[in-house]
């Protein structure tokens, strides 16, 4: 694997150091011989993030003579706990526990209250390792002595699932695989993506990631920037509330489920992105692609560059566990870094395979990303059922068109765990199956015109108990309509709405819902229904 943002966050560090220190000549002298780059972070807040520093930036910051900078607070902090000789112990949480109770039960997935240094951030020589040999390479512990465990001072209180990890030695035999893209396979992938090797993203997908909102009661939700990849937002999304709400179901839901702290919404994204990654590998496997900051070919040819595909470095994991600790390591790439929207949807692509993404396909010639940068129904279906096909009835239909040709439109070919809920149904264009109206969990992407936001429920017997769909309440949550206040919808199917189709004056959001409740007489509880 590529260390060239291990590199550039530990420079980014070190400017914030010059920066605070105003030595501004110095900071120029640097910037000559190590030039910024696209992975440079140059905001000290998203530094911070980065490196999990929240607890231990605001326990130096209650100080009376607090450090300036986060380089001084980081060796403060090992100084401090590990006294003032020079040579730090390297016997952290990385070893491996010695006692048989430690290794039978799974402790948390480290986060910010417990980062262990780049386990699975491997240097460059372990990558030509790997890629010299496809199975798994131990490490010595000889190997891992330079890397140290950042604790921060302060927990901040998460609420919801505890995510399970596996035993803390297997960082020692992390199974992920890693490898450069070439041009043939950036030119299959835009050729899936666009219909065409020379298109390029939009501006409005390069700047997409998962950024959260700030908004106290809608902390769960993530934030469209523009136009363009909805569906993927839409789906994620979806797939962050799973986890945040069903994950435990041990717990009552309540609404404070959905004012998570930001270390568990940021769990959650990790294992949202996991579920939907290890779903498109058809369980036994995952790609994830992630920016090395430099090119990785020569663009040449049939061939358009946009700065992205060529610079990935494809990581592929074969157990789950390997999974989830890589992305833990790396989800500021999609939660922060610029392109995160981009690297899901091609990491989820490459889970699938090219091949087997076409297949899905009714008609080979058929792409992921339509006009207008939008998401076609194939890319929104691969996210939330792990197969790209063009269809939301179940199963399959085929059409005998004479002369012995049969056409085969393929659908949903089991329940989904997140539903779709479409205003096309409504207008009689499509017919939404119950495997995608009928879902495991209650929790729907809403299709309407060109647009993909969400709608779920806290209720996971909603689907199962009749007596909890006579009356309950429905949560909207859209990432790009400036969205500043909680949506909730009470839904009666106990009474009857005289529904006009003619009526345009009908929220488009309401149709949807009776695709499913047919006739629901629905209350927006105050809020201003969204015409």
């Amino acid at each position: 694997m590529e260390n060239s943002f291990v590199e550039e966050v530990a420079a980014s560090l070190i400017r914030e150091f010059l920066s605070r220190k105003g030595l501004k000549k110095t900071i120029t002298t640097m910037d000559e011989e190590l030039p910024r780059s696209e992975l440079s972070i140059n905001n000290r807040n998203e530094l911070r993030n980065v490196l999990h520093l929240h607890s231990l930036y605001k326990h130096n910051k209650a100080k009376e003579s607090p450090l300036k900078t986060l380089l001084e607070i980081i060796t403060n902090y090992f100084l401090e706990r590990h006294g003032t000789s020079r040579s730090i112990s390297s016997s952290s949480a990385l070893s491996a526990p010695q006692s048989k109770s430690s290794t039978s039960h799974q402790p948390n997935l480290p986060d910010e209250d417990h980062v262990c240094g780049s386990a699975t951030t491997l240097d460059e020589s372990r990558t030509q390792a790997h890629r010299r040999s496809p199975t798994s390479t131990c490490y010595k512990e000889d190997q891992m002595k330079d890397i140290l465990e950042l604790v921060d001072v302060e927990a901040e209180e998460t609420t919801g699932e505890v995510i399970k990890n596996p035993d803390l030695s297997t960082l020692y035999m992390l199974q992920v695989v890693s490898k450069a893209i070439d041009i043939s396979l950036a030119k299959e992938l835009k050729n899936l993506l666009f219909g065409s090797s020379l298109c390029c993203f939009s501006e409005e997908w390069k700047i997409q990631n998962f950024t959260f909102n700030n908004i106290p009661q809608l902390k769960y939700g993530i934030v469209q920037k523009k136009g363009g990849p909805c569906g993927v937002l839409a789906a994620v999304q979806a797939c962050v509330l799973q986890r945040l709400i069903f994950a435990d179901s041990n717990r009552n839901k309540d609404i404070r489920c959905l004012q998570p702290s930001e270390v568990h919404r940021t769990k959650c994204l990790t294992m949202a992105i996991a579920d939907i990654l290890w779903r498109a590998g058809g369980n036994e496997k995952a790609i994830v692609a992630l920016p090395s900051g430099r090119q990785q070919f020569i663009p040449i040819g049939k061939y358009k560059a946009d700065g992205i595909l060529e610079t990935l470095i494809l990581h592929s994991a074969t157990r789950y566990e390997d999974l989830v600790v890589f992305l833990q390591q790396n989800i500021h790439q999609f939660e922060t870094g610029p392109w995160g929207c981009i690297l899901l949807t091609v990491s989820v692509i490459l889970s699938r395979s090219i091949n087997l993404v076409r297949n899905d396909f009714d008609v080979l010639t058929n792409r992921l990303i339509g006009s207008h940068g939008y998401c076609t129904q194939e890319l929104v279906n691969l996210l939330l059922t792990g197969k790209a096909v063009s269809n939301v009835f179940n199963n399959v239909i085929e059409l005998d068109s004479g002369n012995g040709n049969i056409t085969i439109l393929k659908g949903i070919t089991s329940r989904s765990d997140i539903g779709l809920l479409s205003l096309f149904e409504h207008y009689d264009v499509c017919q939404v199956g119950c495997y995608l109206k009928t879902p495991k969990y209650p929790i729907w992407l809403v299709c309407s015109e060109s647009h993909f936001s969400v709608l779920f429920c806290l209720e996971k017997d909603l689907l199962g108990d009749w007596k909890t769909e006579r009356k309950f309440d429905l949560y909207y949550y859209d990432g790009l309509a400036n969205q500043e206040e909680e949506i909730r919808l009470t839904v009666d199917t106990t009474q009857m709405c005289a529904e006009d189709k003619e009526n345009d004056l009908t929220p488009p959001l309401e149709h949807c819902i009776r695709t499913k409740w047919q006739g629901a007489v629905i209350d927006w509880n105050g809020t201003e229904p969204i015409l």
